[in-house]
């Protein structure tokens, strides 16, 4: 018994022989020798090429100065795969949990996580057990960003139709010897200081402004831009009701060329319907208003300059009183004037 315990014993640390044919030897020859070939393939092919030759494995172990398992380990590669086995190598750790993008998608788009309003890559990981990188990645391949909400708002006016297009036609296909103007009020435009100086922009760092401010006033600008060339009319005044809107018909009627037409496009606020209005411009027939449809103040170009002047001037300003804040908005329009 004893004897054949040994030789069974010697047998089994006689690696397998490993017969290649004139292409395979070829093949892992130019892979042993290339500089292109990564090291770890290159050691692979080696220890093919000494198995070919009869060696064993510690005898290649010690000719290439790695460990015996590790020749045991592609040596058993290639005979099992070929040269694909030593190429690649295989998957380490857990196999990847296959999550059920169907489920995914109407979880995401149909239901909402316990005592929240969305879904965060986070909490839907949980409760399909995969990792948040995983919902992330399938939520890009299927264009969802259930962090973002867009506003919007469906305007019921019954005279949208012809309201929108009375509009767009001033814009498109404006009367002759006639003027369009976007009139609208930014209306409490706050003049804001910083409670503590910030630090100025430098490399490596963005600008820095406190969070908390000080109110000093406000102050409603009253614009209105014309389509022919992009110049402004402003002016500020501290409310906006109809007096006050009444006193900035004047300056336009005063800054503008007694011999044009107007039309003013403004939206449904009631300061511009207000009975001492209507009075004024029925003694001043060159004044033709436009409404725009309610809920479409997008229609009003005016907009976008109130836009222009919030992120280019205000949104980011220092102003210690009122004063500060209408010099600014003044010096805004004068410089957008100079190349509207």
């Amino acid at each position: 018994m004893l004897y054949y315990s040994l030789h069974w014993s010697e047998k089994l640390r006689v690696a397998t022989t490993i017969l290649l044919t004139n292409e395979q030897e070829r093949e892992l020859t130019r892979l042993a020798r290339s500089k292109r070939t990564s090291v770890r393939l290159t050691q692979r092919a080696q220890i093919v090429l000494l198995a070919a030759q009869g060696l064993q494995n510690k005898d290649i172990a010690e000719q290439l100065g790695i460990g015996r398992v590790q020749v045991a380990r592609w040596r058993e590669r290639y005979l099992e795969c070929g040269l694909p086995g030593i190429v690649r190598d295989l998957p380490r750790g857990a196999p990847p949990v296959k999550v059920d993008v169907a489920k995914l998608v109407e979880m995401t788009t149909q239901t909402t996580p316990e005592a929240a309003t969305h879904w965060s890559t986070r909490k839907m990981g949980a409760a399909l057990g995969v990792s948040a990188s995983t919902v992330m990645r399938h939520w890009q391949a299927h264009g969802l960003k259930p962090h973002i909400v867009r506003g919007f708002k469906v305007s019921r006016d019954p005279k949208f139709v012809e309201k929108l297009e009375d509009i767009v036609g001033l814009y498109m296909s404006p009367h002759e010897h006639a003027l369009v103007l976007c009139c609208d009020e930014k209306s409490q435009v706050q003049a804001l200081d910083r409670t503590q100086p910030g630090l100025p922009l430098k490399k490596g760092r963005a600008a820095t402004m406190t969070h908390d401010y000080k109110r000093n006033g406000t102050t409603t600008l009253f614009a209105a831009l014309n389509v022919l060339d992009g110049q402004v009319i402003g002016q500020c005044q501290q409310r906006h009701a109809h007096v006050e809107w009444l006193k900035f018909l004047r300056q336009i009627d005063r800054q503008t060329p007694k011999d044009k037409t107007l039309h003013l496009i403004a939206d449904n606020y009631a300061t511009h319907k207000h009975p001492t209005v209507q009075a004024w411009l029925d003694k001043h027939p060159r004044f033709n208003m436009h409404f725009t449809p309610t809920s479409a103040s997008w229609l009003n170009m005016v907009e976008r300059f109130f836009r222009d002047i919030t992120v280019n001037r205000l949104r980011r300003g220092v102003f210690t009183g009122v004063s500060d804040l209408v010099a600014a908005i003044d010096e805004y329009v004068a410089h957008h004037n100079t190349k509207p």
